[in-house]
């Protein structure tokens, strides 16, 4: 009888890839190409459903630091419960805990090459620099 093979590891570059489907609530851009990820790390879950057993693969709780365009209070912004979903698509990933931090305070000058052009307008316009924290995508009430 053949021996059930697992599927690889996740690695960072699996994660980056998937967060790339998480966009910030403020800018209309990924939170990856935003600059918003400081680390991605994971760990084995020995409290997983089915750790232990023979057979079944392991599962790997992830941790993500990130920080926000914008001073916003944590429970306020969707974009935790949107990471999360997002990972839980992985069958590998039992849990992921987002931390945000507000050191280092995001800037501009964290979007990636690729980010700056899908922003393309956004960044040569003349305003300063924190511009784009003072964008606004949705419609304000009058």
């Amino acid at each position: 009888m053949p021996r059930p093979t697992h599927p690889a590891p996740l690695t960072e570059s699996d994660i980056l890839a998937a967060l790339r489907d998480c966009y910030d609530p403020e800018i209309p851009l990924n939170i990856v190409d935003l600059g918003l990820v400081h680390s991605i790390s994971s760990a084995p879950d020995p409290d997983a459903p089915g750790a232990g057993i023979p057979g079944v693969p392991p599962k790997q709780r992830v941790t993500i630091t990130l920080t926000l365009t914008s001073i916003i209070e944590a429970e306020d912004t969707p974009l935790i419960a949107h990471i999360q979903n997002r990972l839980a698509a992985f069958e590998a990933i039992s849990h992921t805990d987002v931390t945000l931090v507000r050191e280092p305070a995001w800037n501009p000058g964290r979007i990636s090459p690729e980010g700056r052009a899908r922003l393309g307008n956004l960044l040569t316009s003349k305003k300063p620099a924190n511009a784009l924290v003072q964008i606004q995508t949705r419609p304000t009430k009058t």
